[in-house]
């Protein structure tokens, strides 16, 4: 039976997606629309009766907001144009999927490969004098991807003509199964051309390496041993660029750097990862006693409690965002997600963190050829995250953006996830991996399909006009979700031995990890659970479709566990067992195709050796304000869209599901106010709590990437104090994002770009050790360049940092809003003439035309005088000696003083002619300097005296009192009055740029 259900809403329904459709056309594609109407549709291929699709129809259909009816509902009164969006074959459709699992229910029965059901939605629009042209505008825009989406448009008579049942799709056809074999017996330049078609992202020297291993005498004899061709089959070939990718190997952070500083002092760093990230965590574990398991899992795990440890881990999925934001960002928190729960024998998920650095929605110059407009980007992002998160019923804890052009190539998005892991499961260290011989490979969860193929081959190179379609993927939370209460329940039944995520590389990746813990392992991909039918073997043993897990299961405990999976709704698969042999083996059914010593998967690959050369940036300062200036600088700064409100779109996130929340992202008498720090339990009825933070400061880098790593480090960690984290027991995770460091001809300052990276290295190890801050986990994205449209654009080289503490007594936290008037204000720490690539300089050279004039001194960081001030800082927090507390960041000391004021809804006077400075300072460095490692502090004027003594010996002054008022008044250095704002006008300038953005 095939069948069209169209559904609709009633006459009188706000229609709340058409209306958002209008907006959008009308906000950032200037188009003339006046009103949409939506409706979806379904389209069923499946063997039911007529009283069972009738059943189905009702079953999709809100009786109390919508009608439907088979093949085609009433058309609107009016309307110009129909837009119709449906999913390409083969990407992954999560309504449909949904319906599909209704339609089982409905028919009492599985639905077989043939049948299928398919979603999609039409828009019917209105617009004087709207031409076709700007529908397919709005279409390619706006509502739709074409790299995963199809589009039709019609005008009212051709929509009219058209049979009821348009488009029916029909059962694609299945292509026979064929393994592919690959002659690298020619010229390097054909070497080369195999590697740029097939997105294998391997080097010439790679391609020789992998060439040299299949004609050896020893792999040549065993590969006919097995009745393998002499020459490597596909998924041999695709299985070695996956595993050698950047994106799993890592392979820059590995290489041999030659690095020249400034003064041509030469040094040869064997590996930043092993030299300075690992080896700073190595030092401070030395000195520590709470690191459970770091740089050897999907996730970190540091010690919490006497029942608990906690699991924390930030990804980042850039790539596949910028070519579809929706499905890029959701598939990133999904995947995850995934990484706690893959992580020793699985961790519980607790929540998540998210935040993007974008183009600015307001973006009004010309884009090149195959970029989405910057609105679209952190549109989808943001819902691709929302859905992800809010349908998994995890709650968000931190979320943050940042904004500059140069990430309108290809968006930073991050996403991570915090979970718990039982300190012992069935008498077993928790964090242990164990794989014994003879276990079953096991993959539970969702099937596997075209989506994701290439992911990490492709994320692993610039965006280019050839990068995949397929690289795309579209997570599914429901079923993820199911997926994640079934493991739990296998795990504490102890039911299997360990288990991984099938992230980037998909089974490759998983399998291929997971077999170096015994040996190697023997897998049939024929009885791999997939789609559709037609994935030939390579496809299936690299895609990285979503909501899949591997596992190792003992044998005695199989039929269990498949029992449990079919109970609880998920398919499970035994495709292979674990072998001692170290051998990965690839079958299809009774054939051999591919056979690969685990050795030289994982350790054959070349090391690179990459040249870096440092050169001090020569960056003009920004023109000088006029006088009087101040006052409309701070509100400027406020509107800034680095430094203003984000709470429209964050509270489309659930902050509040699973009630874990003690400090929550937004605080203050209207809670409105971003938090330094969010404070979370980890155990209902406990008084121990953990703290979620992080530092990010990209614009730093165009002056010094040893400072901007320094300061990010810095910020991470004293916004975990100022919120009441103890400064002793405080987690790092590393994020690198950074341009292309390799120097080539198309990237003739790479060298630049890896002394950059050499720097924040640098930086990272001497700061993290002198704060005894490891970092547990990380990762680093070395590609975010793009080439689409034939411009190169590069983003500015950055790092986000997250940081994951504790605090003893959560009855002590400390938010940062006034608490009552008459209260004493203290800065805590030093400022310095510290302006350079500040948001002040920012906006004054973007007011002047000169965006690029931002220069003068970045942060320094005196990280013994930070370390007394916050331990100082832990001191009075313990003891109840503050009303308030607040680290500032971005926009200063002024900026930082209006949120108190915000949040507080109560006003302030102050002087700054007492703060503790280094150096005497004009009012603009008071007002907006960056410095790093203070704090703005408020007391009750009878507990001055304490602070004072739990404070001796530290920088810091009282510099005025909270006042009853609406009004910030700021004196300057010399007693004047430079700023004097109400409270309302900073509110309204706070919170306008992006409220409904």
């Amino acid at each position: 039976m095939a069948k069209r259900i169209e559904i609709a809403l009633k006459r009188g329904v706000r229609d709340a997606r058409g209306r958002g459709v209008v907006e959008r056309a009308k906000g950032f594609l200037q188009l003339p629309l006046t009103h949409c109407e939506t409706r979806d549709f379904f389209k069923v291929h499946a063997r039911m009766n007529q009283r069972q699709i009738s059943d189905f129809r009702k079953a999709l259909t809100d009786p109390v907001i919508a009608v439907s009816s088979f093949e085609r509902h009433r058309q609107p009164a009016r309307f110009d144009w129909v837009v119709e969006i449906g999913l390409r074959h083969g990407v992954t459709d999560n309504v449909g999927h949904t319906a599909r699992v209704v339609a089982q229910d409905l028919v009492g029965r599985l639905l077989d490969d043939a049948e299928e059901i398919y979603a999609g939605t039409q828009y019917f629009v209105r617009g004087p004098d709207l031409t076709r042209d700007q529908v397919w505008t709005l279409a390619r825009q706006q509502l739709a991807n074409e790299l995963i989406q199809t589009i039709a448009v019609y005008n009212p008579v051709e929509w009219q003509a058209l049979p009821p049942d348009n488009k029916m799709p029909l059962p694609a056809e299945v292509p026979p199964v064929e393994v592919k074999i690959y002659d690298l017996s020619g010229t390097d330049e054909s070497l080369m051309r195999i590697s740029r078609d097939g997105i294998l992202s391997l080097s010439l020297t790679e391609m020789h390496t992998i060439r040299d291993y299949f004609a050896g005498p020893a792999v040549q004899n065993k590969r006919k041993a097995a009745g393998l061709p002499a020459s490597p089959t596909d998924v041999e070939v695709e299985c070695l660029a996956q595993t050698w990718s950047e994106h799993c190997k890592h392979k820059i952070f590995s290489a041999r750097v030659h690095y020249t500083d400034d003064e041509g002092t030469e040094e040869i760093i064997d590996g930043l990862f092993p030299t300075f990230i690992k080896g700073s965590t190595k030092a401070i574990g030395e000195r520590i006693d709470w690191l459970v398991s770091v740089f050897s899992d999907n996730a970190g795990v540091i010690r919490y409690s006497d029942r608990h440890h906690l699991v924390f881990k930030v990804e980042t999925h850039n790539s596949p965002s910028a070519l579809d934001p929706y499905g890029g960002a959701i598939t990133g928190i999904v995947g995850c997600n995934r990484d706690p729960m893959g992580t020793g024998i699985g961790a519980e998920l607790l929540y998540n963190t998210w935040g993007y650095c974008l183009g600015s929605p307001f973006y009004k110059g010309d884009l090149p050829e195959g970029l989405f407009h910057p609105r679209r980007i952190r549109d989808g992002v943001h819902q691709g995250v929302i859905d992800g998160g809010n349908q998994s019923g995890i709650p968000w804890a931190r979320g943050w953006e940042r904004m500059d052009d140069r990430f309108i190539g290809k968006p930073l998005v991050f996403c991570g996830t915090v979970g718990r892991l039982p300190v012992s499961v069935n008498g077993t260290p928790s964090e242990s991996k164990m794989i014994r011989p003879g276990d079953f490979v096991v993959m539970a969860g969702g099937r596997i399909g075209k989506d994701g193929i290439h992911g990490a081959t492709f994320s692993s190179e610039e965006l280019r006009t050839e990068s995949p379609t397929q690289a795309v993927q579209i997570g599914d939370p429901i079923t993820q979700r199911i997926l994640y209460e079934f493991l739990v329940e296998a795990r504490d039944a102890g039911l299997y031995r360990t288990l991984t995520d099938n992230g980037a590389g998909g089974l490759s990746s998983s399998v291929g990890e997971m077999a170096t813990l015994c040996g190697g392992v023997d897998l049939d991909l024929a009885k791999a659970p997939v789609k559709y039918g037609g994935l030939q073997p390579w496809e299936i043993f690299l895609s990285e479709a979503q909501e899949r897990m591997s596992l190792a299961v003992p044998p005695e405990h199989l039929e269990n566990f498949l029992a449990l999976a079919a109970r609880r709704g998920v398919e499970a698969t035994a495709l292979g067992t674990f072998q001692s042999d170290p051998v990965l083996i690839l079958r299809y059914g009774e054939r051999v195709v591919g056979r690969l010593d685990m050795e030289f998967l994982h350790e054959g690959c070349p090391r690179m050796e990459i040249p870096a050369r440092w050169t001090v940036p020569q960056v003009p300062p920004p023109p000088r304000p006029k006088a009087g200036m101040r006052n409309r600088s701070l509100t400027r700064l406020l509107a800034d869209p680095n430094l203003c409100s984000r709470e429209f779109k964050s509270r489309q996130y659930d902050a509040e599901v699973k009630g874990l929340s003690v400090i929550k992202p937004f605080v203050g008498v209207s809670c409105d106010i971003p938090s330094d720090a969010t404070v979370l339990l980890a155990d209902h009825g406990d008084c121990q709590g953990v703290v979620v933070a992080e530092g990010i400061n990209p614009f730093l880098s165009d002056l010094d990437t040893y400072a901007m790593m320094a300061s990010v480090i810095d910020e991470g960690v004293r916004r975990i104090v100022s919120v009441g984290g103890r400064v002793d027991r405080i987690a790092g995770l590393d994020n690198f994002c950074w341009p292309d460091p390799v120097e080539a001809p198309g990237n003739p300052d790479g060298a630049y770009k890896m002394a950059q990276l050499v720097r924040a290295n640098q930086a990272l190890y001497d700061i993290t050790t002198a704060y005894g801050v490891p970092c547990i986990s990380g990762k680093d994205s070395m590609k975010n360049d793009s080439i689409r449209g034939g411009v190169r654009i590069s983003i500015p080289p950055t790092v986000l940092f997250s940081t994951l503490g504790m605090i003893d007594d959560i009855n002590r936290c400390v938010t940062l809003g006034w608490k009552r008037p008459g209260d004493l204000i203290y800065v805590l720490g030093v400022t310095h003439d510290e302006l350079g690539a500040s948001a002040y300089h920012r906006v004054l050279a973007l007011d002047a035309g000169e965006p690029g004039s931002i220069g003068g001194s970045p942060p320094h960081l005196d990280a013994a005088l930070a370390l007394g001030v916050y331990r100082g800082h832990n001191q009075a927090t313990a003891e109840g000696s503050f009303q308030s507390s607040h680290t500032p960041t971005q926009g200063g000391l002024a900026v930082g003083l209006a949120l108190c004021c915000l949040a507080g809804g109560l006003g302030a006077e102050v002087h700054l002619g007492d703060l503790p400075v280094g150096e005497a300072l004009k009012d603009d460095a008071l007002l907006f300097s960056e410095s790093n490692s203070r704090f703005v502090v408020t007391c009750q004027p009878e507990n001055e005296a304490k602070l004072q003594r739990q404070l001796a010996g530290l920088p810091f002054a009282c510099i005025g009192s909270v006042a009853d008022t609406d009004s910030l008044r700021i004196h300057g250095a010399r007693g004047k009055l430079v700023i004097d704002s109400k409270l309302r006008r900073l509110r309204r300038e706070f919170q306008e740029t992006l409220h409904g953005q």
